[in-house]
């Protein structure tokens, strides 16, 4: 257990928010529209030619006055999600920002391109279609329980994720797109570049971003702390992470869902792979530990306080908290 609490007042010493990345493309050949921006007001004409800013990422960043991290700590969403995954739970308790502020780390918590404040492009920039997801899918998906219903939900026994409050959680879901990993990739690396050296946290479809980025600026990034990463690293470049310990997260439920056992079975691939060209990586199945019932959705569960730490405790055994 770390020394210091993840509760109590958060004292800050600044806190504000950008946009990072991005590029601006050029539209022609669309005839103009009229259209009226509010009810009620005189129509206007818009032109829909020109150039436009895309692609860019959302980042808002909350500084403690009492800084222990040695470096800031990059906070990553999984698909369909946004920033908000990290803030107050849908039940209403801290979230992981909170709680790794008053750990003592500068945290920076992202939007990813098209998602949230980040926003998103038009059809004449991305053909695809975006993806929209019913209420029961991530209930079934996310290993909440075993099905969904408006009248009726089965939870999986000792579920630690708020299942009560499903209904708040559904409201962050977001539309996500299916072939923008290279933006998204792109926005992540500036935002690295900006940051300069840094701890990245890591959810699920973020895991992919976190481990090419990792490969891709192993100066940079000082340790990578995977939540059931949907995606793991290359296995043909592991000696770019050689020098950057890896801690990996999975719950419980696992063994019972193909998918996530698949997932799982390339998670345990790669750290074989990782350890055997010398680098370090720890991987923790919560379950084997003692730590029961909790879903893909770690930094909500109702025992997220106790995975906060367990995080906090790996990384300053690792030496990264003064």
């Amino acid at each position: 257990m770390s020394a210091t609490s993840s509760s109590g007042p958060i004292v800050l010493r600044g806190m504000g928010s950008f946009h990072v990345g991005g590029r601006v493309v050029e539209i022609g050949g669309k005839p103009p529209r009229t259209v009226t921006f509010s009810t009620g007001s005189p129509p206007a004409e818009v032109d829909p030619n020109g150039l436009y800013q895309v692609e860019q990422m959302y980042v808002q960043y909350f500084l403690p006055q009492q800084r222990r991290g040695k470096f800031p700590l990059l906070l990553w969403h999984g698909g369909g999600l946004s920033g908000v995954t990290y803030e107050t739970t849908p039940d209403g308790r801290d979230g992981w920002l909170n709680m790794f502020v008053r750990y003592g780390w500068d945290v920076y918590n992202c939007d990813a391109v098209e998602r949230g404040r980040s926003g998103f492009a038009g059809r004449d920039v991305w053909p695809g279609e975006p993806l929209h997801v019913p209420k029961a899918d991530p209930f079934t998906r996310f290993r909440l329980g075993s099905s969904w219903s408006a009248e009726k939900m089965v939870a999986h026994p000792g579920q630690q994720f708020p299942v009560e409050a499903y209904d708040n959680f559904m409201r962050q879901i977001v539309p996500r797109w299916l072939d923008t990993a290279d933006a998204t990739r792109a926005a992540y690396v500036a935002l690295v570049e900006r940051i300069g050296p840094c701890v990245i946290v890591v959810h699920s479809q973020g895991g992919g971003f976190g481990f090419r980025i990792a490969e891709q600026c192993p100066g940079k990034v000082k340790a990578l702390v995977a939540i059931e990463p949907a995606v793991v690293g290359d296995p043909a470049k592991v000696a770019a992470l050689d020098t950057v310990p890896v801690l990996m997260l999975y719950g419980d439920y696992i063994a019972e869902t193909p998918r996530w056992a698949a997932m799982r079975e390339a998670g345990r691939d790669y750290a074989q792979t990782l350890r055997a060209a010398g680098g370090q990586i720890d991987e923790v199945d919560l379950p084997v530990i003692g730590i029961r019932g909790n879903s893909h959705m770690l930094m909500m569960d109702k025992n997220n306080d106790d995975i906060a730490a367990l995080i906090q405790g790996w990384l300053e055994r690792t030496g990264l908290v003064d």
